[in-house]
């Protein structure tokens, strides 16, 4: 019989920040050091503190609705267009491959990598600019990922994982070298598979990327991810080898001649694909269906008060801001909801008005 007592148990946990202390990196964020939650828990007797945000964040609403949620292409019917889910997936799949070989904290990357889209809204960037202009506080999807884990569905996460959360928005750097690491995979990982999906959509084909790129990043997709993860991970290496000896700061950075290809990469991307003509016939749609659904929430408060299923949330925060309340909504729809309630709320409802008479005895000015 398995003895699960709590002084057994105990020693599973321990064990792992044990293991962290000893293997790690220095400069690693050790899950033993956190600095805590918000709310105070007594700690799990087999996961680490990092561990156990990374579960939370699994088992979340929020991460389930971005199965449903736009990276590029909006609600795509081939089956093997990314979504925002799968790009989340991605996105982790490097961060851990990169702490891996660093010697970072796999876990806490690994949480921050699964958190850092939950507050993407509907239609992708398209979407967030949208709620960017109807909102008067404006909206950026990195502080929405932190109100819901922190308000809308409150998962009490550790310090370094909201921490990890907010710097992913605009300069703002991590205190942990996780959160920095999470923050160049995502743009790394993200301009691979738009690749791949922009060429499977017709949209561009490989020859069309400008030789000074391909010469530097490579001719393939596959060669482009290779060489951004292998010199991120040897010059960071070279950067923690440089700072043990000066005493400095450690970092996280790719080669200047690679950062500047990686960003012209980008450069071209969005010139061809993400302001494309194809895409931009879309945001026009895209902005009708936001702005009206803003609008129309914000006159019906009562849609929001839990009265009606169209609310997601029991919302946790004492808030009368009914525009922050139809931002908060509107912000968790995925895009087929959003086009369905649009569809429910806005759209005149086909009346069947005559049809019933074909089922009436006529009568006899009728024959």
């Amino acid at each position: 019989m398995v003895d699960t007592s709590p002084t057994v148990t105990h020693s599973i946990r321990e064990s792992l920040e044990a293991f962290e202390q000893q293997h790690l990196s220095r400069v690693a964020a050790l899950s033993s050091q956190s600095k805590g939650r918000e709310i105070d828990e007594p700690p799990c007797p087999i996961r680490t503190c990092f561990q156990r945000d990374r579960d939370r964040i699994l088992h979340a609403k929020a991460f389930r609705r971005l199965k449903h949620k736009t990276q590029v292409f909006i609600s795509p019917t081939g089956d093997h267009f990314r979504t925002r889910l799968t790009h989340t997936l991605e996105v982790a799949q490097v961060s851990r491959t990169i702490a891996r070989a660093l010697g970072l904290n796999e876990d806490l990357t690994e949480a921050i990598a699964l958190a850092h889209d939950l507050g993407h809204p509907p239609f992708g960037h398209s979407g967030e600019e949208t709620l960017n202009e109807v909102f008067p506080g404006g909206f950026h999807h990195e502080v929405q990922s932190v109100r819901i884990v922190r308000y809308l569905e409150p998962l009490n996460l550790s310090f370094e994982v909201l921490n990890g959360m907010e710097s992913q928005y605009g300069s703002q750097k991590s205190v942990t070298l996780e959160g920095r690491l999470v923050k160049l995979a995502d743009r790394m990982t993200y301009l691979h598979h738009d690749v791949e999906d922009a060429v499977r959509a017709g949209i561009i084909q490989e020859t069309d990327i400008p030789a000074e790129i391909t010469e530097i990043l490579g001719r393939s997709r596959k060669e482009r991810l290779d060489k951004l993860i292998l010199d991120l991970v040897f010059t960071t290496k070279a950067q923690f080898q440089q700072a043990e000896e000066t005493g400095s700061e450690a970092d996280i950075g790719l080669s200047p001649h690679i950062y500047e290809a990686m960003m012209a990469l980008r450069k071209f991307m969005f010139k061809q694909v993400y302001l494309s003509a194809t895409q931009l016939s879309q945001k026009q749609k895209i902005r009708r269906v936001l702005h009206g659904l803003y609008e129309y929430l914000c006159d019906h408060a009562d849609l929001l008060q839990g009265k009606n299923p169209l609310d997601p949330y029991s919302l946790k925060e004492s808030t009368k801001d009914v525009q922050r309340q139809a931002l908060d909504y509107i912000a968790g729809m995925t895009d087929r909801f959003a086009i369905d309630s649009y569809t429910r709320l806005l759209l005149p409802v086909p009346q069947r008005v005559g049809m019933e008479r074909l089922f009436v005895e006529p009568d006899d000015e009728g024959i």
